[in-house]
């Protein structure tokens, strides 16, 4: 596979049936910004059922809002319940991660590598991220994702297709360093697609956005 990046460009795939990870790049480190918060919802769900607790109408709503449309304050509000980065400390553990790291009290600056990524796909989608009960509703949630985050390796699949895959997908113009970051997370039938990448500003967002595009286009997509 080969995709022409201007900056930091790597990737996973996870192969569901047998657990084999192949990639570029896949130790580099990067951040998460959004798609980090399917794991905050997954982490909150499973513990919730542990505690005996069945979340209320403005909980769910509040998830939905987090996974669907990124919802920053909904994502910001439970990660803080949760302990800030002890719930990236149970991420690491739960979904054995061997590349990241918890940055500080903020969820959008975490550590991961591009074969993190795919395990924390794989997690997401075995149940031992949210747990039995939630995890059905959490993956359709992330099929159910809109607006600015609906982007990357779903697109390159027919309709049918696309429509089940679950995403999350981060991406910010971060002021330290000038940099787009986006990261891109895909669970499909039988595979799970992480894209990581950075790259200059003045390149805009829809750059990036065609990198995961093009990834998956070459790994994903039915010939």
């Amino acid at each position: 596979m080969y995709v022409d990046s201007a900056g930091f460009l790597s990737w996973a795939l996870l192969d569901r049936g047998t657990g084999e990870i192949s990639g570029s790049n896949l130790a580099a480190p990067s951040d998460t910004m959004s798609m980090v918060k399917s794991w905050i919802a997954a982490d909150y769900l499973r513990r919730a059922t542990e505690q005996g607790v069945t979340p209320g109408q403005t909980r769910m709503h509040q998830l939905t809002i987090m996974i669907r449309d990124s919802d920053n304050v909904s994502a910001q509000t439970i990660f803080a319940e949760l302990g800030r980065h002890a719930s990236i400390l149970r991420l690491i553990k739960i979904c054995g991660l061997t590349d990241s790291r918890p940055y500080g009290d903020w969820w959008s600056n975490t550590t991961v590598s591009a074969r993190d990524v795919v395990r924390i796909g794989v997690c997401l989608a075995d149940g031992r991220a949210a747990g039995p009960r939630w995890t059905p509703w959490l993956l359709d949630e992330m099929r159910q994702v809109r607006g600015a985050g609906d982007f990357g390796v779903r697109h390159t699949l027919p309709e049918r297709i696309a429509a089940t895959v679950a995403i999350k997908n981060g991406w910010l113009l971060r002021d330290e360093d000038r940099l787009w970051h986006i990261a891109c997370l895909a669970i499909g039938d039988g595979w799970v697609l992480g894209v990581l990448a950075r790259y200059p500003g003045r390149l805009g967002f829809e750059y990036g956005t065609d990198l995961c595009r093009q990834v998956g286009e070459q790994l994903v997509s039915p010939v």
